[in-house]
Formats: structure tokens, sequence, C-alpha cells
């Protein structure tokens, strides 16, 4: 597998930060759409050739590519359809593609769905901080206001969830409703990696993540083959569909840009170096406040990241109606293993007026 020439994907952007798919313009946008032809369902990029006409992140299908400008930095985005703003946000070791079903889903039921690239991943800027979890959810909710939108529906996987949680107790009027897919609540997800042996197992990884450059040069190691593994380990062993080669192949490209494997590392860096520090001590307190939209809870029964009995616990933070669903057979990614279930779930969550507990 060839590696993505860093000279072409990754030039240096306004204010020194790395911007690998170009210049953002006045108004926030590239200028570039990146439009394909007809909508396809395919799990491959519709070009052929080992990536899309876009580079490693900007894929081809229907949706269109731009960048917007928030909170300091410049975010990648994928968009199709019109409607209530749902914006969908990527977990690790991913990047905006791994919604490329629920995009179009989500705008074949009426809704303007949105996947975005994290601050350091994919298509967005990959600045030198910020990867803190409070700066991270003012990423979310300023690429909101960016959009020119009231608020959104905020749907989160893995890193993602964790983001979402925290942006629907900092900035609850720009969030509607939220769903979280393989992720407990910030404070649910501490408590079980300090008292739960078995989560912290499971999340071994994180603990690793604590070494200074050894988990980038292992991420990128071999066309980035871990990144392989760990898509292969944390699904479900019996989803013959997911992940491909193919899908496999994508990951690991995106992963490959220059930089994005510390960048990716950087907030679980955080999570855990906090612990015991005040600006550690004042997040988990400040995430005390109760989540008060609907929210929708998604989880695999299979995931061996995030145990269940870890995120089960996290309806305790929700002051609102707050729906648990637990998909049997599947691992760390439903919304991949199962796109249709999945979509299916959610849309009607998103659809259902009175959502109840």
């Amino acid at each position: 597998m060839k590696v993505p020439d860093s000279s072409a994907s990754d030039p240096v952007g306004p204010e020194g930060l790395t911007s690998p798919e170009g210049q953002v313009g006045p108004d926030g946008s590239s200028g570039s759409t990146g439009r394909s032809g007809p909508s396809s369902h395919s799990d491959l990029p519709s070009s052929p050739g080992p990536v899309g006409s876009g580079g490693p992140v900007r894929l081809d299908g229907p949706w269109t590519h731009r960048d917007v400008a928030a909170n300091g930095a410049r975010f990648h985005i994928a968009e199709l359809g019109e409607g209530p703003l749902v914006l969908l946000l990527h977990g690790f070791p991913q990047f905006w593609w791994t919604w490329r079903r629920q995009l179009t889903a989500l705008a074949d039921a009426g809704f303007r769905a949105v996947a975005m690239d994290l601050r350091g991943v994919g298509g967005s800027d990959r600045t030198p901080r910020g990867y803190d979890p409070a700066n991270l959810a003012l990423d979310i909710t300023g690429v909101i206001r960016s959009l020119g939108e009231p608020d959104a529906a905020l749907v989160g996987h893995d890193m993602g969830g964790y983001l979402a949680w925290t942006a629907a107790v900092m900035r609850p009027k720009l969030v509607r409703r939220l769903a979280v897919s393989s992720m407990p609540h910030p404070r649910r997800w501490r408590s079980s990696m300090l008292s739960d042996f078995a989560q912290s197992r499971a999340g071994s990884y994180i603990w690793g993540f604590q070494r200074p450059w050894v988990p980038e040069r292992q991420l990128v190691a071999d066309d980035a083959a871990l990144v392989g593994r760990l898509l292969h380990d944390w699904a479900a062993p019996r989803i013959p569909k997911f992940p491909n080669d193919a899908v496999v192949d994508v990951y690991r490209r995106a992963m490959c840009i220059p930089s994005t494997a510390h960048c990716s590392i950087e907030p679980y860096r955080w999570m855990v170096r906090s612990l015991a520090r005040p600006d550690g001590i004042q997040f988990n307190r400040r995430m005390k406040r109760p989540v008060l939209v609907p929210t929708l809870h998604l989880h695999g029964s299979l995931d061996p990241a995030i145990r269940t009995r870890s995120a089960a616990g996290s309806g305790e933070y929700v002051e609102a109606p707050y729906r648990w669903r637990l998909f049997d057979g599947l691992g760390h990614f439903p919304h991949e293993e199962d796109p249709g279930g999945f979509s299916a779930e959610l849309i009607s969550w998103l659809k259902d007026p009175e959502p109840d507990r």
C-alpha cells in the first residue's frame, strides 16, 4: 500500500496550522465541493484506483465535501440532504467516512446529514494543542454555528460519543438531541476505568497511549497495519462484511497522513494524564451537570473495548427521555457492522416526537 505523499496531503495552512486538504477561504469554505456522480451504497470509494479523486480523505460519493471555520481552526465536512441538521462524530481509529451509510440513510429520511472530521484527523486542521474534551466540544458546537443552524442532533461513536456527551452538557442550547454509540458518559468512563479491572483491561490500549512517541510509531508502522488489527479485534467475530480488506485500506491510508496518529492519540492522553490535575478534576465536576435533551444510547453486546456494564450506567446522568438499545451480536462498530439496523433505529428515534424512557 502506498502512503500518501505528505507534500500533497498536508500543506501548511494559515497561522501555522497544517491543512491536509487545502486552504480555507474567506467564507470558511475551501471552494472545492468534491461532489461525485450517482449515489452508491458500496463500502468502497466510487472512483477506480487506490484512493478516490479527492485523495485519502475526500472520498467520492453522493455527498459534498467542503471546509468550515470554527473555534480557531478549519474542519472538513461531508454533507448530504436537506432538513434538520444531524451532525455525525467519528471515533478512533476512523474519520468521517465511517458514517457513509448513515449519510445516505439520513438524507433519504429527510435530514441534513453532516459528518465532520474531528480536530487533527482526516481533512481537518492538525493544531499543536487543543485536544482536551472541552475544546474539542467547542469545535463541534462551532461547526453547528458555522453551518448556519440553530441546533443539531449529535450522533457520536467512541471518542465522538465522548465529545457528544460533553457538548450536550457544555452547550445544551445547541444540541437538540443526543445519540451515542459505544461510549459511556465521561464520568461513567472515568469511574469504570479506575474501579473496574475488567474495563481497565479492555481499555488497556488507552493506558498504552500514555507512552511518548511509541504509540504514534506503532500506529503508522507497516502502512498503519495496527489500524487494521484494531478494526478486526474490536468488531464482532461473526460479521463477515466488516471490516473487509478494502475498508481497512481506506482507514490505514487516512492514518498515514502526517501527524494524524499523534493528533488521534492526544485526546486519550489528556483523559488519563488529567485525572489528578486541576483541569481534569474541574472537567469531571463540570460533567456532573445532567444532560437535558432526549438521549439514545446504542451499544454492541460483544464490544470488547467498552464493556456493556460500563456503558449501561450512563442513564443516571440524563434528566430527559433516555433510551438504551443493545445490539445483540455486534461489536464496537455497530453502525458499520449492521448499518441498516443502526440507521433504522437512529432514524426512528429522531423522528419520534416524544421519545420515552
